[in-house]
């Protein structure tokens, strides 16, 4: 519960970062709605989601740890998913 409650929290600070990136989706990119709904029913929650450099990115909880994951942009698909480690 603890985890979920600290990746609520990043995800409030983390999203004006993601949001004003100059990468912006491109058409043909899934939305980010569909990109959510397919990571969770993967089991990944609090999902804080960004475009970046050609390819969606962000972090989420998977397994009861932070984790940070590329996905790809017209797909969804994880092509990328790692503990997110402390700076």
């Amino acid at each position: 519960m603890k985890i979920t409650a600290y990746a609520v929290c990043l995800s409030i600070i983390a999203l004006p970062t993601l949001a004003s990136a100059s990468d912006r989706p491109g058409r043909d990119w899934i939305q980010k709605p569909e990109l959510k709904q397919q990571m969770q029913a993967a089991g990944y929650s609090a999902i804080v989601v960004g475009a970046d450099d050609g390819h969606w990115e962000g972090e989420a909880v998977k397994d009861g740890r932070i984790v940070e994951f590329h996905a790809d942009a017209r797909t969804g698909k994880i092509t990328k998913s790692e503990p997110k480690t402390e700076e």
